[in-house]
């Protein structure tokens, strides 16, 4: 038997290598989430001056979330769940709407998980980097962690200074962990589309009586569940 020389040991390793990846590849895909926020029908333009039924008008100025813990499941059982899972959908930055998560080849599922916001464990190991970094405007402090959905805008029923509203929902900590769990049922597909049809949020809140909130609580909550109900398969 020959003994390996220094060249055919690096070449017989980068072999070994190139094996492993190429069979890695072969036995993943990539699914696509499209997220797609709606207002009447059609994709939310930030800036855009809406008219409602009632003759009011609407203007979005910002609207930035946070989808975390993506999971897949078959006939109520967990079959994938993805790691480090925190996505910042901002809808001014057209490539955060689509998430790519790499899975099993194999993958077969019925149904998809996902929070709307950011789970208790991560909001007390304080800021961090990527779509967590404070720097994308989404962190309170470290009492108050993260800000889970951020939406503003003017409209012409707030009697607020500029007609402005601001909805800053977020909060942790018990009793006022303002986290959504989101179930979608869906087909296997390795492309999804959800939206979030925002028109009918609006039309179960009325902007004259609530107009802002800033802090954690029990109404900070129910908005906050009030959203994550919107949330549909397309």
């Amino acid at each position: 038997m020959f003994a390996l020389t220094p060249m055919r040991k690096t070449l017989f390793t980068l072999l070994l290598l190139l094996t492993g990846f190429f069979s890695r590849a072969q036995s993943e895909k990539e699914i696509t989430i499209s997220i797609q926020p709606k207002f009447q029908n059609s994709a939310l333009e930030l800036g855009k001056k809406y008219f409602t039924s009632t003759s009011d008008t609407i203007q979005f100025e910002t609207l930035r979330f946070y989808l975390s813990s993506f999971s897949f499941y078959k006939n109520e059982k967990q079959v994938f769940s993805e790691t480090n899972s925190y996505h910042l959908i901002d809808v001014s930055a057209e490539k955060t709407l689509t998430i790519k998560i790499k899975v099993p080849a194999s993958l077969q599922f019925d149904a998809i998980h996902f929070n709307l916001g950011v789970d208790s464990t991560t909001n007390v190991s304080g800021a961090m980097g990527g779509d967590l970094d404070p720097i994308n405007g989404m962190y309170w402090t470290w009492q108050s962690g993260y800000i889970n959905l951020k939406l503003e805008g003017i409209s012409s029923l707030c009697n607020t200074r500029n007609h402005e509203f601001q909805f800053h929902i977020g909060g942790y900590a018990a009793p006022n962990n303002s986290v959504q769990h989101v179930i979608l049922k869906t087909q296997s597909s390795d492309s999804i589309i959800i939206e979030l049809p925002l028109d009918i949020f609006f039309i179960e809140t009325d902007l004259e009586k609530i107009n802002s909130m800033m802090i954690p609580g029990n109404e900070a909550i129910e908005l906050a569940a009030r959203i994550a109900k919107l949330f549909r398969i397309k």
